[in-house]
């Protein structure tokens, strides 16, 4: 017997149901998927950046935070883009006013770049409620269910990273992973 939940509007298939589970589950994944995507396409917009200027600022947001510069080049690495595309994007970026770039401290050719306190104040207040909403969520899961979500997603992320899809191995975090 086959059951919606408890006025939320997701069906909830019997255990003797197990496809249909699965792709209830995998319906649930895309839905979020598109949400959020509606979602950073509504912060680029409101923030008049694109995709990888919103990406690399968030790097540079979790480097300062964590007290480090990042240099051009490791952004660079990071996002998979050229050096003529970083400093396109730089420039965007500073013109903005939403980085700066300082001299490397111990080597004065180099340059760091970190965001501006307008850059993150603009980011908080564009996310803030919604990275709140979402931390709710994510704290109203019991420990049991957290680790179950945990399993899901890195499971998904190793499976649609993995090319060799005959793989004996059990996905990261799985219980009986042997690294």
């Amino acid at each position: 017997m086959n059951a919606y939940g408890a006025g939320d509007g997701y069906w909830y298939p019997s255990e003797q149901d197990h496809r249909a589970a699965a792709v209830a589950v995998l319906n649930a994944l895309r839905e979020y998927r598109a949400s959020e995507t509606a979602m950073r396409r509504r912060t680029r917009s409101s923030m008049e950046m694109g995709e990888s200027d919103l990406l690399a600022l968030r790097y540079l947001l979790e480097a300062d935070k964590a007290g480090v510069g990042i240099q051009p080049k490791e952004l660079a690495a990071r996002l998979g883009m050229t050096s003529a595309s970083m400093t396109s994007l730089v420039d965007r970026m500073v013109t903005g006013g939403y980085v700066t770039r300082e001299t490397h401290p111990s080597d004065r050719r180099a340059i760091l770049l970190r965001p501006t306190p307008g850059a993150d104040a603009e980011v908080r207040q564009t996310l803030g409620k919604m990275h709140q909403r979402m931390i709710e969520v994510a704290e109203s899961l019991t420990p049991e269910q957290a680790a179950a979500v945990t399993y899901f997603l890195l499971a998904m992320r190793d499976a649609v990273d993995t090319l060799d899809s005959e793989s004996d191995q059990p996905p990261a975090g799985h219980p009986n992973k042997t690294r």
